[in-house]
């Protein structure tokens, strides 16, 4: 496995040098500034990567405005207790997407956000948990919310500007390039194998999740 400054060397290269791939780098907020993100725009954000999983981003973007209003600015005790009558509306509401799935989950990520509440809130909870333990933070996610397995997780935290890393294309070909995981991630031991890859990383040049997987995805 090549050294972070080895691979973020390959990437200025391929980016137009140092200065230009550091532009391109963004940084991740700290967790006191992330405890302070309302639980709405959390849920907000985890209902928008969800209903952008598989489906053109900018259709969902074009109609964000009439989802905040469709789901009462994403309230998160209102939504986790939408009863089967609201379900039905939202389902014939022609201003949403009407994916029954995907709006079932708003409910269920509402009541997983709202059972945070009791240990200090999405902000402390999802901002707070250590990103040297990042991976422990998308089993949460997948076990306790609906639908955010995957990269959907991943990216409502990058979304969220919370530190953490994408395993995007080009991120898992430079993780198999380096020797880390053999195949796209499918398993804890490969997510631990990963996790630690990142962990070495960061102690070898100070930089956050999020930076070093920018600069892996740029070096492919």
């Amino acid at each position: 496995m090549r050294s972070f400054a080895e691979i973020f060397a390959i990437a200025a290269d391929r980016h137009g040098g140092t200065d230009a791939l550091a532009a391109l780098l963004s940084k991740p907020l700290p967790p006191e500034e992330l405890a302070k993100i309302p639980d709405d725009r959390w849920l907000s954000q985890v209902t928008k990567c969800i209903f952008q999983a598989g489906f053109n981003w900018k259709v969902v973007e074009a109609k964000w405005a009439e989802f905040e209003q469709a789901f009462q600015g994403f309230d998160v005790a209102r939504c986790a207790f939408m009863d089967d009558d609201r379900i039905d509306a939202l389902l014939s509401d022609t201003a949403i997407i009407r994916n029954g799935a995907k709006i079932a989950a708003v409910r269920d990520n509402a009541a997983f956000l709202l059972a945070l509440r009791d240990q200090g809130g999405a902000g402390v909870i999802l901002g707070g948990w250590p990103a040297t333990d990042f991976v422990g933070l998308l089993d949460l996610l997948k076990r306790e919310g609906s639908r955010l397995g995957g990269t959907t997780g991943q990216y409502a935290m990058r979304f969220m500007r919370r530190d953490g890393f994408i395993l995007s294309r080009d991120v898992t070909a430079r993780l198999i390039a380096e020797g880390v995981i053999d195949k796209p991630v499918g398993s804890k031991s490969a997510m631990a194998a990963v996790q630690k890859a990142f962990n070495n990383w960061m102690q070898q040049s100070g930089r956050s999740l999020t930076e070093i997987s920018q600069t892996l995805a740029r070096s492919v």
